[in-house]
């Protein structure tokens, strides 16, 4: 038997399906690799922004836009606007006077004649009695009614204390507070209590420049002046950022407020003294705020 001639055409057809396998596999590899490069380049779907962050650097970020520069404040005019309170507000008897502690002449609106000084001029008797300390006619530890000098001369200032005042009058004698007065530059008699505002705001201008007092009663005497039993005034229109020292007074129709205020290196002294028949009335107060405000204002440019 011829074993040979038989295998012959089984090994044929066993080439030939392996070609044609042959030819399939790389038929799938060639499809694979087409969707291998597809998913390559397509990529998956991203889990997180990191891609896309990182999409928006290669693009550039947006600029942001400069923010609006502020509107410059504009100037207060002073002048214009403490007359138009005034003349809003003619029910009322007004005075006030404004000035520059570091000089210049002082700026006088509405009534410039006296008025009763009320606790205003309490600074005339506190700067009277220092005086007298420093020239050594005086001590601020002598005895004067419960206390000594040095309480009540807080007492008169910082709580307004009437019986304070008269204990220091009397101490001082209404002769020498009339001489000491007028040495200052004022006309004062204090049995008639009466000061213009341009006499009060020259009195707390040459306080604050230490014309008056030695270095350590000037700051004693402004700290008394400082977070007073009334704050109701002045204060609380001057804002937080301005330093007030000041010194109310109210009597019968009059309120008045003489005050210091600073901001920096600049100082301004601010007499207001008002008459009404309603007293410490909102809308006294309310013209008192209104024209603190202005001075505040015009300090802070």
């Amino acid at each position: 038997m011829n074993t040979s001639g038989s295998s012959r055409p089984a090994g044929t057809s066993l080439n030939a399906r392996g070609k044609l396998l042959l030819v399939w596999a790389a038929t799938v590899l060639v499809l694979l690799g087409m969707v291998t490069a597809a998913v390559v380049r397509t990529g998956p779907v991203p889990r997180t922004d990191f891609l896309d962050s990182l999409q928006s650097q290669w693009e550039g970020e947006p600029v942001a836009a400069a923010p609006a520069a502020p509107a410059p404040r504009a100037a207060v005019d002073v002048d214009a606007e403490i007359k138009r309170i005034l003349a809003e507000n003619s029910g009322y008897r007004v005075g006030v006077v404004l000035a520059d502690t570091h000089g210049g002449e002082p700026r006088s609106y509405g009534d410039g004649t006296e008025f009763v000084a009320a606790s205003t001029a309490k600074i005339i008797t506190a700067a009277a009695y220092y005086h007298l300390v420093e020239t050594g006619e005086k001590t601020l530890d002598v005895p004067l009614g419960s206390y000594d000098a040095a309480f009540q001369l807080k007492a008169m200032v910082n709580a307004s204390s009437n019986d304070a005042w008269l204990l220091l009058m009397q101490d001082i004698g209404y002769p020498k507070l009339i001489e000491y007065a007028a040495s200052i530059g004022i006309s004062y008699d204090p049995e008639q209590n009466l000061l213009t505002p341009a006499e009060m705001a020259e009195l707390l201008k040459q306080l604050s420049t230490g014309k008056l007092l030695n270095a350590e009663h000037t700051e004693e005497l402004l700290g008394y002046m400082q977070q007073t039993n009334n704050e109701r005034l002045i204060p609380a229109a001057a804002g937080p950022d301005i330093t007030v020292q000041h010194k109310y007074g109210e009597l019968e129709g009059y309120v008045h407020d003489a005050a210091l205020l600073s901001s920096g290196e600049r100082s301004y002294a601010l007499a207001i003294y008002t008459w009404g028949e309603d007293g410490e009335s909102e809308e006294r107060l309310a013209v008192i705020h209104q024209l603190t405000d202005v001075v505040a204002r015009s300090l802070r440019e």
